[in-house]
């Protein structure tokens, strides 16, 4: 197997199981996924921005506020790859769930991520992820 193949049987089941918690506004699984040590960083759907172990884990907490009731979850891999102790993913997240209470909805994201091996354990680093409109189909070309 290469090293991009262990990369990613070992880390993406770990970050789907995450992803579908906090859709269900459970944080803890994606807080476990991610770095304590700094640099991290968050470029959030929902236009937050922030660096820092406090402020990011903080902005997860909040998001995880905001879902429930997550009835699917796909992460559907782009590109990916690895180089020493780093190591990236793209993405698109879609995730069926409902947000502030509202009705189960099917919502869309383009989604990056960095990972950075910490005692031999990929953590993330890094997410940036923007929201597609419902008149965005993710294959169109830009």
């Amino acid at each position: 197997m290469s090293e991009l193949d262990d990369f990613l049987n070992e880390t993406l089941p770990r970050q789907i199981e995450a992803e579908t918690a906090i859709h269900n506004g459970d944080v803890e699984p994606r807080l476990e996924m991610w770095s304590r040590k700094d640099p991290v960083t968050l470029l959030g759907a929902f236009g937050i921005a922030h660096s820092g172990w406090d402020e990011v884990s903080r902005a997860f907490r909040w998001v995880a506020s905001r879902f429930s009731n997550c009835t699917a979850y796909d992460f559907e891999l782009l590109a990916a790859g690895v180089s020493g102790d780093l190591a990236y993913t793209v993405a698109y997240e879609r995730a069926t769930s409902s947000m502030d209470n509202g009705p189960v909805e099917a919502q869309m994201l383009r989604a990056t991520h960095v990972y950075r091996r910490e005692d031999g354990e990929w953590k993330i680093v890094h997410r940036q992820g923007d929201g597609l409109g419902s008149d965005q189909a993710p294959h169109d070309n830009a």
